[in-house]
């Protein structure tokens, strides 16, 4: 199998720059932080923007369904329209920035991020609708 090559230089590059937040407190923190960031360029997009809704409601599921696969069919997202180039960008943004520190974190752990996703991978296929993500 070939490693990853952009998760494996992405994790070195993100070594190479943390710096100033080397303590896993520190880290975990900044991750914390990274993600209520992107919830915020979300909820900016429909306060402030407005090029997207949020309409959500009980998700209402037919009991005649005959397989769980089916029920994706069913699962609303309750976000409507499309996100204007603007706000796309600050959400890519957070969403980086959340990357970073999520990466930071395998580092000090000492776990590898491509191993980290290629097993959360391979635990989907394996489990398929049954793992009720």
């Amino acid at each position: 199998m070939v490693k990853d090559l952009l998760c494996d230089g992405f994790q070195e590059t993100v070594g190479q720059f943390l710096i100033r937040h080397r303590s896993v407190l520190d880290v975990m923190s900044k991750m914390q932080e990274a993600t209520a960031r992107v919830n915020r360029a979300v909820t900016k997009s429909v306060t402030s923007c407005g090029c997207v809704e949020i309409s959500a409601s009980k998700q209402r599921v037919p009991s005649s369904l005959t397989s769980l696969s089916e029920v994706r069919d069913y699962m609303a997202t309750h976000l409507s329209g499309q996100m204007c180039e603007h706000c796309r960008e600050v959400l890519e943004s957070e969403i980086g920035g959340a990357l970073f520190y999520l990466t930071a974190l395998c580092n000090i752990a000492g776990l590898d991020l491509h191993e980290v996703l290629l097993k959360e991978h391979t635990k989907l296929q394996t489990l398929g609708v049954f793992n009720l993500s």
